[in-house]
């Protein structure tokens, strides 16, 4: 056999990867705003002199390098989309950069309980209008990027999927519609809640700001400093839950294990006797499924059945005769 007539049987395996997604675009303009914010703010401290402007500012600073990592995500998993030493492309690089945003935002939650313990036992003078103006123009920043990046979304809802390119489960022509939104793209999610954390965290303080400075209620500037981290902490804790079973090769949906299966034994007599789906991707699968039947059919005849939204990418189909006929 000519290896040339081989080329209809090889698989590619970029999954629509190497397409740009919207959320990268996003995300560097998110990027190119913070970073902004964040010299402005620096360079005032140093001229002002104003801590709460330099401390801002290098808070900034620490949401613009997680985001880089987001974005940076983003480009190495397109420009190695075709690379062959990705088993299942590189749709979990996205996931990665999840998990890695996840642990520093967990990183910022925690330091946010520790300074605010800190200045609920040892008080610090604050300069009321300063840190005010600051809080207020952080918030329009932030509340910007939150826009910018979930406009489209939220992490807890689903929305329209995006458009994507690849192969179905037969290796060939246009693969499903791949899910651009906010609850399936890790990389674009763990951005999002780096800016809701920063937006959250601007409105704590102005709350908290204007409460000591008009009822002198000091303590609830460290006391919103918590009740802020313990929210960003849980949501860290569901994104780092969320990208570790993926990164584990975590059992997919069970709905959609159910179909495939319902969809092999509907036909003649045949029956799943193993049964593995795993995630390579943003919505996107790989499949393994081994089955036992007395009237043994093509590979591609099994592949037919398979749940008609095509979120199968890469599917391998093992047919056994049974030799029993009871």
């Amino acid at each position: 056999m000519h290896t040339d007539n081989l080329d209809r049987w090889r698989k590619p395996h970029s999954f629509g990867q190497e397409q740009k997604r919207p959320g990268e675009a996003r995300t560097l303009i998110v990027i190119v705003i913070t970073g902004l914010m964040m010299i402005v703010e620096v360079i005032s401290g140093v001229i002002f002199g104003s801590m709460a402007l330099l401390a801002d500012g290098l808070h900034m600073g620490s949401h613009t390098a997680a985001l880089s990592i987001n974005a940076f995500a983003y480009v190495y998993a397109r420009r190695h989309a075709r690379d062959e030493r990705f088993t299942f492309g590189t749709g979990k690089v996205n996931t990665l950069g999840g998990f890695v945003g996840a642990i520093l935002l967990s990183g910022f939650a925690f330091v946010m309980v520790w300074e605010s313990l800190s200045r609920l036992s040892s008080p610090v003078a604050i300069a009321f209008d300063q840190a005010i103006f600051v809080a207020v123009l952080g918030l329009i920043v932030n509340g910007a990027s939150v826009f910018i990046l979930g406009h489209h979304g939220h992490p807890d809802h689903e929305g329209n999927p995006g458009i994507g390119s690849g192969a179905n489960a037969h290796g060939q022509g246009p693969a499903p519609a791949f899910n651009h939104q906010i609850h399936h793209d890790h990389n674009l999610l763990s951005a999002y809640l780096h800016v809701l954390a920063d937006a959250l965290t601007s409105f704590l303080a102005i709350f908290a700001l204007l409460a000591a400075k008009y009822f002198g209620l000091i303590w609830a500037d460290p006391a919103m400093g918590i009740i802020g981290a313990v929210l960003v902490a849980r949501w860290s804790f569901g994104l780092l839950r969320s990208t570790s079973l993926i990164l584990l090769d975590w059992e997919g949906p069970e709905d959609l294990r159910d179909r495939i299966k319902q969809g092999i034994e509907s036909h003649d007599d045949n029956r799943v006797t193993d049964l593995h789906v795993w995630a390579v991707g943003p919505n996107i699968y790989s499949a393994i499924v081994s089955l036992v039947t007395h009237y043994p059919k093509s590979p591609d005849s099994y592949k037919d059945l398979m749940p008609a939204d095509q979120r199968i990418v890469h599917l391998v189909v093992e047919v056994n005769v049974c030799d029993n006929k009871d």
